[in-house]
Parts: C-alpha cells; structure tokens; sequence
C-alpha cells in the first residue's frame, strides 16, 4: 500500500517551489539599456553562425531550431583543437571589441551625462546666438 503525502507535507513542499518577487538580487524591476553593448559570441556560437546557413542549406525540409543546434553541437565536439583555432581567434577578437566599447560605455555612463547635458546647452546657446547676430546685421 502505497503511503500519500499529507496536507501539510504537501503545503510545505508547494512553498518551496513559489516564486519569489522583488527583493535583493531579484532581476525584478530591472531595466536593460538598449545602448549597452551586448556580449561577444563564444568561439562555438562564432562557429554557429557558419554551420547554420550550411546546414539549412543540405537539410532545406527541417524547420527545427533544436535539430541545427543538435547537429551543431555534434559536430564542434567533433572537432579537432586544430579545426577550432580559427574560430576562437574570431572570438578573442570580438571580446577585445566589445570590451572596448564597454570602456566606453562605462565612461559615458559614468561623466556622460552631465556631458550630454551641457553639449545640449552648447548647442542651444549657439543657435541662440547666431538668431541674435543675424537680428543685429538687420538694423
């Protein structure tokens, strides 16, 4: 005879799997900036981005995502250290890129905005100035 669990057990259990919102560390309420570069592609996605195309192209009747992702896999473990060099060059490279632009992100999060905000009045102030210097030459 098999023993059922009992109300309580399974109240307790039930808890555990509630999801928690909000509170430290939650990714709740967070918002992503558009401007924020995204993150370079390992050397197996970079190599991804070849197989696909070439896969859809031998195999045009599947439509699965899972398939190529499957078959890609598959075939980057197959792969010798030799065969992957040229892929994780690409990929060291894209992570140099984006690791520069994410300096570059950073200062302009950092001082940029005080900067924009003074380049708006520059630019303001220069249109304004130009409006009265031509009001002038009219007299």
């Amino acid at each position: 005879m098999k023993a059922g669990k009992s109300k309580a057990e399974s109240k307790r259990n039930d808890s555990k799997l509630a999801v928690k919102k909000g509170g430290k560390g939650s990714k709740a309420g967070k918002v992503k900036d558009p401007n924020k570069p995204k993150r370079p592609p390992s050397a197996f996605f970079v190599f991804m981005e070849e197989f696909r195309p070439i896969f859809k192209q031998q195999h045009p009747e599947n439509k699965a995502v899972s398939v190529v992702g499957k078959a890609g896999g598959e075939k980057w473990k197959s792969m010798s250290e030799s065969e992957k060099v040229s892929f994780v060059e690409i990929a060291v490279k894209r992570k140099a890129e984006y690791e520069k632009k994410m300096e570059a992100y950073n200062r302009k999060l950092a001082g940029g905005k005080a900067e924009e905000e003074s380049d708006k009045s520059r630019s303001e102030v220069n249109d304004e100035d130009d409006a009265e210097s031509g009001d002038e030459g009219d007299d």
